[in-house]
């Protein structure tokens, strides 16, 4: 047992692919720890558990996407002007058709473009974008950019505060004069829509040069054809409404965009730096968290944020590390635990070596991820900007239409054709799809920024949407159900031994076992030594020291203590000593021994002997313990309608008795990666769709296969967050139904937000065509109906499980 080493510490590095990453040999062999080491126990694999606009931007670049068009280069464009989906969809018109042009990668959050092409130079890119009004800022790979201004800057609120006063002053006056067309209404129309229609008129130029049938065109032909019917306070007015329904909504949304945003907010800017000097001597000193480098020691301070992932080298304390779990209870750690950017020392006083830098830590990994997770157009979102691209021009013929046809079907045509352009005006409104195009972005971002805040890791809102469509989950045993270290169970002394002249207790043969393992680093070894120490050390007691010590290949570990000689090891090589020393004369002991090896192997133990040269003196056993969450966890998913399998490369006994005490009826053991694939493929056969849950390196493959792999404990492992595409940074499975619950409050309020923007269309639409609409009623329904279905999206920020 000695002879193999702890399995290394996971520390969050800069992530790398893998595309798998197959298992160690499984047995239930009872005597892997000490005996032979290609066998399985419980724990022995490395699971790292144990140990005014639409959008926003942060300060973390963004990775790469994934899986780029081979051929392909990326240029990353900061654009200022691109600020919700109606820009988006311009620029795809514009560029999607250009030769050389791959791939288009949005991240609205942070305003940015990325373009995949083939081109020689990014200048027709940049001079496309230019043209229609999106003046681009050419990125370097890797660049920071500043945050974005202030959605609604001092100057523009006074601008629409002034607009404002002269609308009403418009509509006063109309309505005191009863003329439309009075120098006074026109001269407070005109100034009104000169200081907030600026904008609009000139989105809704570019769109009428590119013959693009966005909000900016219809509403300013709305406007342009009321002014031309004589409608000039009215015009002032849908088009001041239409400029607050916009301020409004940038403000909504930046909410959305501080919830996210905050995320990379939570590292310090800067860290305390230990200073070598040439001498040998060193002070500490403040440095920015950009200049600090991996290896540099770093110093924190109680009631401090940790500014960088480190591990401890000096020091101990507990830190809250919601910023990373979600989890708001403090975490003690000492020298050799590892320190996650943003959480915060409770108590105590710290030294740590980086192992990461400011770009590169866990903290950093999760805003990029979820920067990068805007780009993936949610199922919702694709239906919605479909229907949007058959809607606005129905309508907008439909307009057209009754314009040009009215005046000659009308009963009454003695009216004219201006009652009928009216119409067709409001209809042109009613037309906007803003409310539908806007509702999905805005409720995915804050159902992700909720997610996060959660300690849940979402890769896009394409699985966001898929966790309420999940019907069955396969999770890995160790390190997901359990503890993922093994953990001392058992200790029992056969009766009638004696030692010294007396008989052997459970204590003393636990005492003399940790004595032989206590120098040993492998993780059975450790848990034989740490269940001395929580059952039978008291204080001030010790181990006796071990004289003559030998590994033995195969079979255990063998030494002198207190003047004895002990073997603790396989029950093969307790039957080969036996056989070898008395010939057979201890047989009844030995079948006592192996009797209760057995009873303990099926219970899913690790178990193993410790004997002398008189034969078996007792048994003990290791397992790697259930997590304390695991069974509520299970019973959660199950309420949730959600089939549970356990899938596991452990022994079967082992895992058929996790399973049972979890109330998992479908458990499956000794499952090799491929075995892991069929089984993933059988449990889509019989339920439907299926989530993998495992430790995104073992079980990649499964991960991949399924229609949604979630990888726990992923703040310790970079590997965790680049394959999977759900992870959920701590060790919680509860998380895993809280998942399931988001996706269904988030794919409740998508289609609420459809509904309701429809909703009101219809409303209007039948008050347009009995004559009872008024162009400012439609743009106050419009723009409303917008702000509704934002501020029932924002309700995500403030889910809770």
């Amino acid at each position: 047992m000695g002879a193999m080493s702890t399995p290394p510490r996971r520390h969050p590095v800069i992530p790398i692919r893998v595309a798998s990453a197959p298992p160690e040999a499984l047995s239930a062999d009872h005597g892997h720890p000490h005996g032979e080491h290609g066998g399985h126990s419980e724990g022995s694999h490395d699971h790292s558990h144990d140990h005014g606009d639409c959008c926003t931007s942060t300060l973390t670049p963004p990775p790469a996407a994934a899986d780029a068009p081979p051929g392909t280069r990326p240029v990353r464009f900061r654009i200022e002007q691109m600020d919700c989906p109606t820009e988006e969809g311009l620029i795809r018109q514009k560029l999607a058709p250009m030769a050389g042009v791959a791939r288009l990668d949005f991240n609205l959050l942070s305003r940015e473009l990325t373009v995949h092409h083939t081109l020689d130079a990014t200048l027709p890119l940049e001079a496309a974008l230019a043209d229609i009004g999106m003046a681009p800022r050419v990125l370097a790979a890797g660049q920071t950019v500043q945050p974005l201004p202030p959605a609604v800057p001092t100057r523009q609120r006074w601008l629409l505060a002034a607009s404002g006063l002269a609308a009403v002053g418009a509509e006063a006056a109309a309505w005191a004069t009863g003329v439309e067309v009075s120098l006074p209404v026109m001269a407070l129309a005109a100034l009104s829509m000169g200081l907030a229609g600026g904008p609009t008129a000139q989105k809704g130029w570019i769109a009428l040069r590119h013959a693009t049938l966005n909000i900016y065109f219809l509403m300013s032909l709305a406007v342009l054809g009321a002014l031309v019917i004589g409608k000039w306070s009215e015009a002032a007015m849908v088009l001041f409404l239409f400029a607050v329904a916009e301020a409004i909504e940038a403000l909504s949304l930046e909410r959305a965009r501080k919830a996210v945003q905050a995320l990379s907010a939570l590292a310090p800017e800067v860290a305390w730096v230990w200073s070598a000097k040439a001498n040998g001597s060193g002070d500490w000193a403040e440095r920015p968290v950009a200049e600090v480098a991996v290896g540099s020691r770093i110093r924190v301070r109680a009631g401090e944020r940790v500014p960088l992932d480190a591990d401890i080298t000096q020091g101990q304390g507990a830190l809250n590390e919601a910023a990373i779990t979600g989890e708001g209870l403090p975490v003690d750690k000492a020298v050799g635990d590892a320190l996650f950017a943003g959480s915060v020392l409770a108590d105590g006083l710290i030294e740590a070596r980086t192992t990461a830098t400011a770009s590169g830590g866990t903290l950093a990994r999760m805003a990029a991820a979820i920067q990068q997770a805007q780009a993936q157009r949610a199922p919702t979102q694709r239906f919605v900007d479909a229907f949007a691209r058959w809607y606005t021009p129905a309508v907008v013929l439909l307009a057209l239409g009754v314009a040009l046809l009215g005046p000659w079907l009308s009963a009454t045509p003695s009216e004219g054709w201006q009652p009928w352009a009216y119409q067709a005006l409001v209809l042109l409104v009613i037309a906007c799809p803003c409310a539908l195009v806007v509702s999905t972005p805005v409720t995915v971002v804050s159902g992700l920024a909720a997610a996060a805040r959660l300690g849940i890791l979402v890769k896009g809102g394409v699985h966001l949407e898929a966790g309420r469509h999940l019907r069955a989950i396969a999770l890995d045993k160790t390190g997901t159900l359990t503890e993922g270290r093994p953990a001392l169970t058992d200790c029992q002394a056969l009766p009638g031994v004696q030692v010294h002249g007396a008989a052997l207790s459970d204590a003393e043969a636990l005492r003399i076992a940790a004595s032989l393992d206590a120098a040993s680093t492998h993780p059975v070894a450790r848990a034989v030594a740490a269940g001395w120490r929580e059952r039978v050390a008291t204080a001030g007691a010790t181990l006796s020291p071990v004289h003559d010590f030998t590994l033995q290949a195969g079979r255990g570990v063998q030494g002198t203590v207190d003047g004895q000689a002990w073997c603790l090891g396989h029950a093969r090589w307790l039957q080969e000593k036996t056989a070898e020393q008395a010939g057979g004369a201890h047989l009844g002991q030995l079948g006592q021994a192996v009797a209760r090896l057995q009873a303990l192997e099926a219970q899913g133990r690790t178990a193993f002997v410790l004997f002398n040269a008189d034969g078996p003196a007792a048994v003990l056993g290791v397992a790697d313990t259930l997590r304390p969450t695991s069974a509520q966890a299970i019973q959660e998913l199950q309420a949730l309608g959600v089939h549970t399998a356990v899938l596991s490369g452990d022994n079967a006994q082992a895992v058929r008795h996790v399973a049972a005490q979890l109330g998992v009826a479908d458990a499956r053991g000794g499952l090799l990666p491929q075995d892991k694939l069929s089984a993933i493929e059988a449990l889509k056969a019989a339920h439907g769709r299926v989530a993998m849950v495992g430790d995104g390196v073992n079980d990649a493959p499964a991960l991949a296969r399924a229609d949604i792999g979630l990888a726990m404990g992923a703040a310790g492992t970079a590997t965790a967050l680049e394959t999977a595409d759900v992870a959920i940074m701590d060790d919680d499975p509860r998380k895993l139904a809280s998942f399931i619950r988001l996706s269904q409050a988030t794919g409740a309020i998508l289609w609420q937000n459809i509904a309701l923007a429809l909703g009101i269309k219809v409303v209007f639409f039948a008050l347009a065509f009995t004559g009872q609409a008024t162009l400012w009623m439609a743009v106050f329904a419009d723009m409303g109906a917008s702000l509704l279905v934002v501020f029932n999206g924002l309700r995500l920020l403030r889910w809770r499980p």
